[in-house]
């Protein structure tokens, strides 16, 4: 009798355990959606980050998965961007660096003009904003497939 019971029980946590685990990855696929819309926002717009010294970096995210920029000393930059739960994460290719990403939240509006605050890769305190639009001047062509 006791070893039925505890077989009994043993079968309802696997079951509970079960179920638990699949919530989670539901969870995390629908985050993983959320912040895939979010970083859709970013599309045709461009993404400045302003450090405390006044100077800015400029990014534009394509929907293939690369980005390209504008460094704060006005040198091209590109890579390629994935989500993270709810983060965006960039991993730079040009110039070649350090085989890390930069991973920042999203904004919780997705509007032109929003501005939230991050840290850089260093640590520095940055503001991030969504600028409206690509301006002419800081047109950089995508790099193509990854």
């Amino acid at each position: 009798m006791r070893t039925q019971r505890h077989a009994l029980w043993a079968t309802r946590l696997k079951f509970v355990a079960r179920a638990i685990a699949a919530g989670s990855f539901a969870f995390a696929g629908l985050n993983a959606h959320a912040a895939e819309q979010g970083v859709a926002a970013a599309f045709g717009n461009t993404v400045v980050s302003t450090y405390p010294d006044g100077t800015s970096q400029k990014i534009w995210l394509h929907p293939d998965g690369s980005w390209t920029g504008l460094s704060r000393s006005n040198g091209h930059l590109a890579g390629s961007w994935s989500t993270r739960g709810e983060k965006v994460c960039l991993k730079q290719s040009k110039p070649p660096t350090l085989p890390i990403s930069f991973c920042t939240a999203l904004p919780a509006s997705s509007q032109p003009g929003v501005q939230w605050a991050s840290r850089d890769v260093a640590g520095r305190a940055i503001t991030l904003s969504l600028m409206k639009g690509v301006p002419s001047q800081y047109q950089v062509a995508s790099p193509g497939p990854r």
